[in-house]
């Protein structure tokens, strides 16, 4: 594989909502339960400051995408926060972590100074490795902040780095 990283355009949202939707559906990881269609798809990725799509030079497929967006406004305004998907098929590949160190790349460049995220949830080895790797810190956790799929709730840990 060879991986790039670019903007997203409109011609990504069929492939783009459906690695989105794959995480939602797995119900592990992001936030969201409703799937996204093409329109609201759309206009999800065309809001955020920065949505970055990844996809491979040999085979033309997009493999994963991030999102970046303000976590607050006004005078927390330098805050932004992001959200990582790579397909499950492309997982193993190293691909979220070209995608993480894009965003804080992406994140210094429109000026933000910290990436916080709100809810790495505590299952997520695989992002809490990757994280600790890449030098975020972990602010602390939030006991039964997550609604895991199956009704069960599990610890989020609050993680930032600065730009």
């Amino acid at each position: 594989m060879n991986i790039r990283i670019k903007k997203y355009e409109k011609t990504d949202i069929k492939e783009a909502a459906e690695i989105w939707n794959e995480v939602v559906e797995e119900g592990v990881a992001f936030p969201q339960t409703e799937q996204l269609t093409q329109e609201s798809g759309h206009a999800f990725f065309e809001r955020q400051s920065y949505t970055g799509i990844a996809y491979d030079e040999e085979s033309a497929k997009i493999i994963g995408l991030y999102i970046l967006h303000p976590n607050n406004i006004g005078r927390c305004g330098h805050i932004c926060n992001a959200s990582y998907a790579v397909r499950s098929d492309a997982r193993g590949n190293h691909i979220g972590e070209l995608l993480v160190k894009h965003c804080l790349q992406k994140g210094r460049e429109l000026g933000f100074r910290i990436l916080q995220f709100n809810a790495v949830v505590s299952s997520n080895t695989y992002a809490l490795r990757l994280y600790k790797k890449l030098g975020f810190v972990r602010l602390g956790t939030i006991p039964g902040g997550f609604l895991m799929k199956d009704g069960h709730f599990e610890d989020i840990i609050l993680h930032y780095h600065e730009l």
